[in-house]
C-alpha cells in the first residue's frame, strides 16, 4: 500500500512541478498574443508559431524537472522500492512524448523535450536509488 501511495503522490508532485514551471512561471514571464487560449488544444495546434520562445523553453524545463521531482518524491515515500519512482517517471515520460506527438512543434522543441525527458528519468533513477534504504 505504501508503494501505491508513493506512486500517486510522486505523480501529483511531478504534475504540480510541471504546472509551476510551465504555467505559473513560463506563461507569466512571456506575453502571449491577444486572444490566446492555452486550455484549447486546437488553438495551440493552430498558433504554435505565436507562442513565445521563452515559454516553450519553460515547457521543456517543466517536463525535465517534473520527472525528477516526482521520482525523488516517490522514492522518499517508499524507502524500500524504486518501482514507484520508475512508474512515476515512466508515466511522465510517456505524457511528454504524447504531448510531442499531439502538438506540432519545431524540431528543436520536440528533440530537446524528448531528450531532456529521458535525461530527467535517468537522473531521477539515480536520485531515487540513493533514497532506497535496502537497494
Amino acid at each position: 500500500m505504501k508503494n501505491v501511495l508513493a506512486t500517486i503522490i510522486g505523480l501529483i508532485v511531478a504534475s504540480i512541478t510541471v504546472h509551476i514551471f510551465e504555467a505559473v512561471i513560463g506563461h507569466n514571464l512571456f506575453t502571449f498574443p491577444e486572444g490566446a487560449d492555452l486550455s484549447d488544444v486546437k488553438w495551440i495546434k493552430n498558433n504554435m508559431g505565436k507562442i513565445p520562445m521563452g515559454s516553450k523553453v519553460f515547457v521543456v524545463i517543466a517536463h525535465f524537472a517534473g520527472i525528477i521531482t516526482g521520482m525523488f518524491t516517490a522514492a522518499k515515500i517508499s524507502k524500500q522500492s524504486v518501482i514507484p519512482s520508475y512508474i512515476t517517471g515512466g508515466l511522465m515520460v510517456i505524457a511528454t512524448f504524447v504531448t510531442i506527438v499531439i502538438l506540432p512543434k519545431e524540431l528543436w522543441f520536440s528533440i530537446s523535450d524528448g531528450v531532456l525527458a529521458i535525461t530527467g528519468f535517468l537522473i531521477g533513477k539515480l536520485i531515487a536509488q540513493k533514497q532506497i534504504t535496502n537497494f
